[in-house]
């Protein structure tokens, strides 16, 4: 970059700190002008705790002028504090999902149109081994591409991959099957904490039918432990007429019907540090993704530190400024998040009604 990409933070609960540690771990990269808290207590805490500049002053993030404005405040609240800060010029990035109604996402699809920046920071498809598979499926090996198993990510996040790795345009009609079902699982980390005294609770498991206008097929899964529990994990398969991608295993057939197999195979590093959060403590950071003699995935900022999930949130980040500066496209299409958000919404209703539920166009389909 030929200088830093400045931004500000509003809101200072779990995801905020994300941008932070993206801030410490890169800063030749990006500087973080100020982080914007409800009080003063709170202000003043994270000034000390994570030594940056917070603030409660809007007037004063504003005279920054920074590149763009991170929001990353509660779900509920997401879209209007979107709002508020294209109101007031700026670019913005938002956490997910970009809106929680319809009408909401309809409102957010008007400002699009207006000419305001609003770019929802869904990092999913920005994961290290999420790029290296579809720059793998990018190679036509399994192509058409019929169904998919995935248990991978939640709602939002789940639509935005099943819809690329199925390569499932925008505006595709489908409908929705689904039910919660919910079974008495040991626990062993939350957010903050990791539980030793072998306390169990009920944990929800959503499942659902996506039935695509042209016959497409995707089976979700998502338990409500799979982000952190080491005892329940993630995976997919991708099946098409040649073959099948199973995690991170492709095999396939050529045009002589002669079957091969891909691997793809991580370098990655165990990072280990002193910070009391034992989901922040030990993490694997990957360096790079290959197969054979081909290279799938790097590192764009070298060894940093990063989290897998970070490391994509930074990656975003910098699409962002390109975005904003005008050097580059819209790193995610406000289109996508929406739809990201609405099929999440169908499938809450599907699981509320137990009934099938029949998508609609939407204004930003038109």
């Amino acid at each position: 970059m030929e200088r830093k990409i400045r931004f500000i933070i509003i809101g200072s609960g779990w995801r905020a700190l994300y941008y932070v540690r993206i801030a410490k771990a890169l800063k030749d990269c990006f500087e973080l002008c100020a982080l914007l808290c409800r009080t003063k207590e709170k202000a003043d805490r994270f000034k000390v705790q994570y030594d940056i500049p917070a603030t409660t002053s809007v007037e004063e993030c504003v005279a920054l002028q920074p590149d763009f404005a991170v929001v990353a405040v509660d779900k509920a609240h997401i879209a209007a504090v979107s709002i508020e800060w294209m109101e007031r010029g700026f670019p913005v990035l938002s956490e997910t999902p970009a809106a929680m109604g319809i009408e909401t996402l309809n409102t957010l699809w008007s400002y699009h149109q207006k000419g305001h920046k609003l770019i929802v920071n869904e990092q999913y498809l920005l994961y290290p081994s999420n790029i290296a598979r579809t720059k793998l499926l990018s190679k036509g090996l399994l192509d058409p591409r019929d169904y998919l198993y995935l248990s991978l990510a939640h709602e939002y996040h789940g639509a935005s991959l099943l819809r690329e790795f199925l390569n499932i345009k925008c505006g595709t009609p489908f409908t929705i099957n689904a039910k919660a079902f919910s079974f008495n699982t040991r626990e062993t980390l939350s957010r903050y904490e990791h539980f030793s005294d072998q306390r169990t609770a009920l944990k929800n498991r959503s499942l659902a039918l996506f039935e695509f206008e042209g016959g497409k097929v995707c089976l979700y899964d998502f338990d409500s432990e799979q982000y952190r529990s080491p005892i329940r994990s993630s995976s997919f398969k991708l099946q098409g007429q040649k073959g099948e991608l199973v995690n991170d295993t492709l095999s396939y057939l050529d045009d002589r019907n002669d079957p091969h197999v891909i691997h793809l195979c991580k370098e990655s590093r165990i990072v280990t540090n002193d910070d009391p959060n034992p989901n922040l403590n030990h993490f694997e950071e990957i360096m790079a993704i290959r197969a054979t003699d081909e290279t799938f995935y790097e590192a764009p900022f070298g060894l940093c530190g990063l989290s897998e999930d970070e490391t994509a949130v930074a990656m975003m980040m910098e699409k962002m400024y390109r975005y904003v500066t005008g050097s580059g496209e819209e790193p995610y299409p406000l289109k996508e998040a929406l739809e990201d958000a609405y099929m999440a919404i169908l499938l809450r209703k599907a699981i509320e009604t137990n009934e099938t539920i029949t998508s609609e166009t939407m204004v930003w389909h038109k």
